[in-house]
Order: structure tokens, then sequence, then C-alpha cells
């Protein structure tokens, strides 16, 4: 669990340096930097979807994902719940703007969302404790949390000081990718990364068009889609 230790840590302590350069960035400059984060966001979603087309074996598999999983999410009002949990907390505890909830949370929010998404959706950070608990090769988590630091401390010096919130949702997260391939080799199948990253490729090109303020894609909304492959191989291991 050290790289993944070390990749959450990278991304506190990116939050906290961006947070301080945050204080100090014009509303202009920070409206640069949303849009630059909508555009890596779009060329990293479309890069994984696309890159990952070819190794499917359903071809399908995706549509039925975003559609069961968006109706599901849609129905669970995970968007809704998410965006007010985070009003109350700004209502709690204002920005450094002075700012509280309205717009100022709804960016926190959507910020939060396309963080957690980038940081946790990735061949990097979803192969990596798959490799560190099967080898115990670290190489993968590193360079990931390389790039996390950078990316945090951009989040961070456009939204502030609760983009620290992703950090524990990536140790979680791949905390259990770790714990699956420990007790399982083969339940984290080239297949199923393929089909995940596919469907999460997706989720970020989806946070991307929100950020460029271009279609709203209620993104959390999606996020049950990433089960569904899940369980689509649980059900076919059970028949073969």
């Amino acid at each position: 669990m050290i790289g993944t230790i070390v990749n959450t840590a990278t991304i506190v302590i990116g939050t906290i340096v961006g947070s301080l350069l945050h204080r100090g960035i014009k509303e202009k400059y920070k409206t640069t930097l949303y849009d630059a984060l909508g555009l890596a966001s779009l060329a990293i979603g479309l890069n994984a979807t696309i890159t990952n087309f070819p190794k499917s074996q359903y071809p399908v598999l995706f549509i039925v994902s975003i559609a069961v999983g968006g109706v599901v999410g849609t129905a669970l009002d995970i968007n809704g719940r998410f965006k007010r949990l985070v009003e109350r907390k700004q209502s709690t505890h204002p920005s450094p703007s002075g700012r509280s909830g309205g717009v100022w949370s709804n960016s926190l929010a959507d910020g939060l969302a396309t963080a957690i998404l980038l940081y946790c959706i990735g061949p990097l950070s979803m192969l990596g404790p798959v490799i560190s608990a099967l080898k115990g090769d670290n190489t993968f988590l590193y360079t990931n949390a390389t790039l996390d630091f950078i990316s945090s401390t951009i989040f961070a010096a456009t939204y502030g000081l609760g983009m620290v919130l992703a950090a524990p949702v990536l140790f979680c997260w791949q905390g259990l990718f770790w714990l699956t391939a420990r007790l399982s080799g083969t339940a984290v199948s080239d297949a199923l990364m393929a089909e995940l990253l596919i469907v999460g490729g997706l989720l970020i090109t989806g946070s991307g068009l929100s950020l460029l303020n271009l279609k709203d894609c209620k993104t959390l909304n999606l996020l049950p889609s990433l089960l569904v492959p899940v369980l689509w191989f649980v059900v076919k291991s059970l028949w073969s």
C-alpha cells in the first residue's frame, strides 16, 4: 500500500501548495485555469476511451453501462446530493474570498467531481495498485503521484483548499483495487480493466464539457455506470 499512500500524500501536499496560490490569483486567471482543466479533461477522457475501444470484448457494454448507470444515478440524485453537501460545508466554512454557497459551492462541487475522476480513472491509477499488490512494484503509482501532484496544485489554485477532499476518495479507490488483487489475482482482468477505462474516459470527457460550460452532463449521476461492467463480469464468471 506504500504506493497508494505516497499518491494520496502528493495530492494533499499539492492541494496545500495550490490553495496558497489560490488567494492571490485574479478571477481572469482562474477562468483561464477553468478552461485549461476542461480541455485537459477532454483530452484525457477521449484518449482513455478511444485507446481502449480495440481492447473491448463487448462493444456495446459501455452504452448499456452509461444508460443504466445514468438512470440509477439520476434516481439517486447523486449530483444534487453532492452539491448540497458541499454547499452546507461551504456555508459553515466560507472560502478565502469570503463567498459561501451559490456559485462558489457549485464550482467547488464541479471541481471535486472532475478531480476525483481524473485522479481515479486512468491506467496508472487503476493498474498501479494491482501491480503493487501482485508484484510489489510501485513504479506506476509513483509516476501517477507525480502527475497528481501537478494536477492537485492546479485544481487547488483554481478551487481552493476544499479540493483536498479528493485525496481520501483516491485512497479508498486504489485501496479497493489493491485489496481485490491481493485476495484474487484474477479478479481484475485486462478485459474488465478495458471496459472500466472506456466508461471512465467518457465520464472524464463529460466533466470536461461541464468545465468548459458547453454541457452540464451531471457526471456524478453517471458514476454507477462503473459498476455495470463489474456486475457483468461477475455474472459472466458465475455462468462460465
